[in-house]
């Protein structure tokens, strides 16, 4: 998809806008993992989640290429908007976002932040992103996709920094919703010359990754019923699950609960806020500790959930108050 020397460009393209995330090793945290344990802080960027990197990269190839363009369209349930809307005011492109009815109301007020026009349509991804598609058509603007080339390029930067920094890395848990992380991970090991596993991680009430990984075709899904809404995807993206087949180890699947105890762990044993899907990898490496051997990393994608999600969620579950 990308040379190592365009990775290494695209990551002077992040770095002008941003400085490399924290990867870190946590005392508590390893513990209750019972392994040697690395956390890449994605938490950490402009906008609290890793997809800043690819609306970065995106916006200045467009502006590059098309420097007129009259605006960009995209959907989202959130981090990829607020990207888009990031690197959209920076370049001075307009940037109009769909969401689904009911979502985050705190992502929602931040892509307004950042100067986003939001529109919101249907009960799900899926219906705000055919509706993002006509409007698209109709408006004359650009069509960001959640899975393109240039996303991916600028989130493997992340997985730069890390593997760079960790080459030793025995695995790496990834969350997958439309695969932007997880592609960039194995590409850059891939590049890198590396042999770690790279292990996507979904949630059992949206699995269409994972029954596509098993069934070594695409397979959809007719609901994505789970609280970690950035791994919330009914429909693969066909160039994504390509390279997911060929380049993952494996895809956990990890519960709600098990989601929330990963998100309590973050908070107790360091101090960070994480949402769902930036939790997940935690939950899975948790659910597979007897397995562990060596170094493993995992990717705190990002810390963007409302709080009363958080409080009805992780803080008032029968897990939490038995924990």
């Amino acid at each position: 998809m990308f040379s190592l020397a365009e990775l290494e460009a695209a990551h002077r393209v992040v770095q002008a806008a941003m400085p490399p995330t924290p990867q870190r090793s946590w005392p508590l945290l390893a513990a209750r993992l019972g392994a040697e344990l690395v956390v890449k802080h994605e938490n950490h960027t402009p906008t609290g989640a890793f997809k800043v990197r690819g609306g970065l990269v995106y916006l200045d190839r467009l502006k590059r290429e098309r420097p007129g363009v009259a605006g960009i369209i995209s959907a989202t349930r959130g981090n990829h908007g607020q990207s888009l809307a990031f690197a959209g005011r920076q370049h001075g492109v307009g940037v109009t976002i769909l969401v689904p009815r009911g979502n985050s109301t705190e992502k929602n007020a931040a892509m307004r932040a950042f100067g986003a026009e939001l529109i919101e349509h249907g009960e799900d991804f899926q219906a705000a992103r055919e509706e993002a598609m006509r409007l698209a058509g109709v408006r004359g603007l650009e069509m960001v996709p959640s899975f393109h080339r240039d996303l991916v390029l600028g989130v493997a930067t992340y997985a730069l920094e890390l593997l760079s920094a960790h080459p030793d890395l025995a695995r790496i848990y990834v969350p997958i919703g439309q695969g932007s992380g997880i592609c960039g991970c194995i590409l850059v090991r891939d590049l890198l010359g590396l042999k770690t596993e790279i292990i996507g991680v979904q949630s059992v009430g949206a699995p269409a990754y994972a029954l596509s990984f098993a069934a070594g075709r695409l397979v959809s899904t007719d609901s994505a019923v789970t609280h970690a809404d950035g791994m919330a995807t009914r429909v693969p993206d066909p160039e994504s699950l390509e390279i997911v087949a060929k380049g993952a180890a494996r895809i956990v699947q990890v519960t709600d609960d098990e989601i929330a105890a990963a998100i309590r762990a973050y908070w107790t044993d360091t101090h960070n806020l994480a949402e769902g899907a930036g939790a997940a990898p935690l939950a899975a490496a948790l659910q597979e500790r007897n397995r562990l051997t060596g170094k493993t990393g995992v990717i705190l994608c990002g810390g963007n959930i409302d709080l009363a999600l958080f409080q009805h969620w992780v803080l008032a579950s029968p897990a939490a108050a038995a924990a």
